[in-house]
């Protein structure tokens, strides 16, 4: 399949709509047959690449391209910087990071303050914070953005979706809004589906004070990126979902257990549910 060293396969053109790729194999003697395994192999590549700059991320989330790169050849990986940080921006992680990215804030877009630095964090109502995530599945993988309450670590609203952008975002803010008392102040990384208008003019449309983390400082957001880890090692991790709706099933199965019977440390061993909810009534 290689003339001259160059792979054949990569002479194919997909998008290519005046000759077809049954023609394209024949004027290059490829079988079709070789061209398809090596896309199925590909794709099931890209698929465990994902899952681990997931698992490390997850595990360091202070990890940048660099150091997840270099966890990945220790595994055996030839991949390069530049792979990591396209693996990231389509995991929605480059958020955190400098560089180019799915996540990163348009210019045209305001960005706003970081509001929390010194700030002691009281009551229900106070604070909240959105972001997002990667969930895989058997075989390929959704986002998932929730929107948490900062004080009692309640999670007001979910949603699942199978693209990166800012209608599931809205919408789960628009849920939560909609059944629990608005926060004074709500806090979310500077990637475009938290920078966009249709997300910031909602939260103007509230009152309600913007807050966004500084770029590289994981942890402005440290409560949400704390709900991450427990949301992949107690629940994704252990699931091998099929599809979309193993995957919602499953998640809210786990965020009913999370806020309602899930004793949380920093809550003195009591649960999301009977902070937020005793406090508010």
């Amino acid at each position: 399949m290689r003339e001259l060293g160059v792979d054949l396969r990569e002479l194919v053109d997909r998008e290519l709509g005046e000759i077809s790729i049954r023609r394209q194999c024949e004027l290059l003697g490829l079988n079709r047959s070789t061209l398809y395994y090596e896309s199925v192999a590909d794709t099931e590549r890209q698929e465990i690449l994902l899952r681990r700059v997931d698992e490390i991320y997850t595990r360091y989330p202070f990890y940048g391209s660099r150091r997840i790169r270099e966890e990945l050849r220790k595994e055996g990986y030839e991949i390069n910087r530049k792979r990591v940080q396209r693996l990231m921006g389509e995991l929605g992680l480059e958020a955190i990071y400098p560089g180019p990215n799915l996540s990163k804030a348009r210019h045209e877009h305001k960005k706003y303050p970081y509001l929390l630095r010194g700030v002691a964090i009281e009551r229900p109502n106070q604070v909240w914070s959105s972001d997002v995530t990667y969930i895989r599945m058997r075989h390929g993988f959704l986002y998932l953005v929730a929107v948490i309450d900062w004080f009692s670590r309640y999670v007001l609203s979910w949603k699942l979706s199978n693209c990166l952008d800012a209608e599931f975002c809205v919408e789960a803010l628009e849920d939560a809004l909609t059944r629990y008392d608005k926060p004074e102040i709500f806090n979310s990384d500077q990637g475009v589906q938290f920078t966009c208008e249709a997300h910031t003019a909602v939260l103007r449309r509230e009152g309600i004070a913007i807050s966004m983390d500084g770029r590289g400082r994981a942890l402005d957001n440290v409560f949400i990126e704390r709900l991450w880890r427990s949301v992949k090692y107690e629940e994704v991790y252990l699931k091998d979902y099929a599809d979309g709706r193993e995957a919602r099933v499953g998640l809210g199965h786990y965020f009913g257990f999370y806020n309602t019977e899930r004793l949380h440390q920093g809550l003195n061993y009591m649960t999301p549910a009977s902070v937020y909810l005793k406090t508010c009534t």
